[in-house]
Formats: C-alpha cells, sequence, structure tokens
C-alpha cells in the first residue's frame, strides 16, 4: 500500500493526517475477524487469542528445544513438571558411583588358586551361576590337578575345572556343591565406548576382591597369549603371564603356539592376580574378563621393576558368552 507523504514542517506542523490503515503488517497479536456472514452468531470479542497465543508459543518451542517447551508448560498449566525427564541409567551419576558397582558385584568374584605340577597359579574368576559355575582365564587353570575357590565372604571350596578353550584363553570351573551363589549380570561389550567409565576387580598379588577403576581406553587391540601349559614367569611368587602386543612380548617368551584375540584396553589399575578377573561398566555389568597386563620394565622380558602403569587388556564379554556352550561341553584345544 503506498503511503501519503508527509507534509513538510515537523511535528509542530498542524497539517492533518489521514487515516491508518484498516489493518497492519506488523499488528503480531491482533487478529482481525472477518465480518460474519449473514445469519452467523459471532464470537465474543478476543475469544479466540488465548488459543493463538499458546499455539504460538508451541511452534517457538517445536523450534527453540526442550527450554521453551516448559515454558509452554507453565503457560498452560502453571507450574514445571519434569517428573518426565529420562532417567539417566549411569549409576555414577547418581551419586553411588564405583562404590556401589563393587558393593553390588564383588560378592560375585572370587580368588582361584590352582595347583600344577610346576607350582601354584593365582588368579580371579567371575561367578555366572548360583551353582557355582566360575568363568576364568584358561592359563590361570591351565594344567591344574586341583582348584581352590576363595569366596568374598572368606571361605574356601574345592573347584574342578569342566571346560577349558586356550585359543580364547578362557576356561570354566565349577564350585563344588555350591547353592546360592550372586551371579553376575553379563552385559554387552559390543556397546563399549572409548571412554566409558569402567571398575576392575580380582585378587592382585593375592589380594582378594581389590578394586580399582578407569576407562576404557581403546577397543578391538590384538592380544597375543601362550596356549602352552606352565608359561607364567614366576615374580615374588606371583606368575607373571607372558603375552604379546604391538610386536612385542612381555613378563617373558610366550612360546610356540598361542593365540591372538580381540581386547578391551582399561587403563584400570590390573596386576598379576586380576588375570580372569572382572571388567565391569557403571550399571554392574561384566564387559570383560581381565587377561593380560603391561608392567613397568617388562619389555622384552627384562626388567627390575613389575607393577600396572595403566595399560591393561581383557577378553570381551560377547566372546564369553559365545563361548559358553563349548566350555560347558568340554571345551576345545583349538
Amino acid at each position: 500500500m503506498t503511503e501519503t507523504p508527509r507534509p513538510a514542517g515537523g511535528p509542530q506542523d498542524p497539517a492533518p493526517y489521514p487515516a491508518p490503515p484498516a489493518y497492519s503488517p506488523y499488528a503480531l497479536f491482533e487478529e482481525q475477524t472477518p465480518a460474519a456472514p449473514p445469519g452467523h452468531r459471532a464470537e465474543r470479542p478476543g475469544g479466540r487469542r488465548p488459543a493463538a497465543l499458546i499455539a504460538a508459543c508451541a511452534l517457538v518451542a517445536a523450534l527453540v528445544g526442550g527450554g521453551s517447551a516448559a515454558l509452554v508448560g507453565e503457560l498452560t498449566n502453571g507450574r514445571h513438571d519434569t517428573s518426565q525427564g529420562t532417567p539417566v541409567q549411569n549409576v555414577s551419576t547418581k551419586g553411588t558411583g564405583v562404590a556401589a558397582v563393587a558393593g553390588a558385584v564383588s560378592p560375585s568374584v572370587v580368588e582361584i588358586k590352582a595347583a600344577t605340577s610346576s607350582g601354584q597359579s593365582t588368579g580371579s574368576g567371575v561367578i555366572i551361576t548360583a551353582d557355582g559355575e566360575v568363568i576364568t582365564n584358561n592359563h590361570v587353570v591351565a594344567g591344574s590337578d586341583t582348584v581352590q575357590v576363595a569366596l568374598s565372604d572368606g571361605t574356601t571350596k574345592t573347584a574342578k575345572v569342566v571346560g577349558t578353550d586356550p585359543g580364547k584363553d578362557l576356561a570354566l570351573i565349577k564350585i563344588q556343591g555350591a547353592k546360592g551363589l550372586k551371579a553376575a549380570a553379563l552385559g554387552d561389550s559390543g556397546k563399549v565406548r572409548v571412554g566409558d567409565q569402567v571398575v576392575a576387580i580380582g585378587s592382585p598379588e593375592g589380594l582378594t576382591g581389590t578394586v580399582t577403576s578407569g576407562i576404557v581406553s581403546a577397543l578391538n587391540r590384538d592380544v597375543t597369549v601362550s596356549k602352552e601349559q606352565g608359561r607364567g614367569q614366576q615374580q615374588r611368587g606371583v606368575p607373571q603371564w607372558p603375552f604379546e602386543f604391538g610386536g612385542n612380548r612381555y613378563n617373558g617368551d610366550t612360546g610356540s603356539s598361542k593365540t591372538t584375540y580381540k581386547a578391551l584396553q582399561t587403563d584400570a589399575s590390573l596386576n598379576p592376580g586380576n588375570s580372569g578377573g572382572a571388567l565391569i561398566n557403571m550399571n554392574g555389568q561384566i564387559i570383560g574378563i581381565n587377561s593380560a597386563m603391561y608392567a613397568a620394565g617388562s619389555g622384552g622380558g627384562s626388567g627390575d621393576s613389575a607393577g600396572s602403569v595403566g595399560l591393561g587388556f581383557a577378553i570381551p564379554v560377547d566372546t564369553v558368552k559365545a563361548d559358553l556352550a563349548k566350555l560347558r561341553a568340554g571345551g576345545s584345544d583349538s
């Protein structure tokens, strides 16, 4: 619409102006009601404005996001209701964290002492059934004559080896006469991401029920371990199980018969004796079986120092679950 030019003379000019137009393109909240057809009952003036205003707010909320949605809630309900928020699954954000995971899973982790012709190996294991099935590493129980299991309550039980799979460095043992044990929940290692917080529980250096924590540092690391019996290198009376990673050997010679698997890497502290223990997510689920660790000075099998430097490896729990049927049937030598 063409605007009538304003006569010169400034604001004090008394010259009259034309009447304003019947509508304004900038009237955001005013709504012009068209003339009702004959016989139509006219609405009460202003009757549609609240609905129009709410619709406008809803449109803004949809464009801006959840914060504006709360504003719409206040406009329509007179209050801010947060009861429909998405629950957070990671227990560490609920003020419970590592302590809660340790309290929940520690009863499902055991210490294992396996006597062989060459000595005794000490490792850890994870209870997976109430009647005493325990998952551990093959290298912990390989060639054992007798196996003793120390439960979290301090009692010691005899166990027998049900099946081993040296190709995956896994073994299944069964605690004799067990019932009512607390079985661990097996998670999904396929959902694990780098940076996820984790907890490790085991018996490093024979210290039963030791808890450490860290993160998942990497996925799908190629770790090579020995398939032979008696490959542990003794240090302070505890076997330092040899493994290869990145073309180097650690903790001794892996020998000629060996196997490689894809491992989860973690910086949670692992030491000799953690082998076969649990790597746990913050929902209290087992995501891996701890199997190898790098000790300072262990490269090439030499060096005087030992201890975790934050480079540990675990067999993904999905590998464990896929191997359970074979282990229960006696395992495999492949």
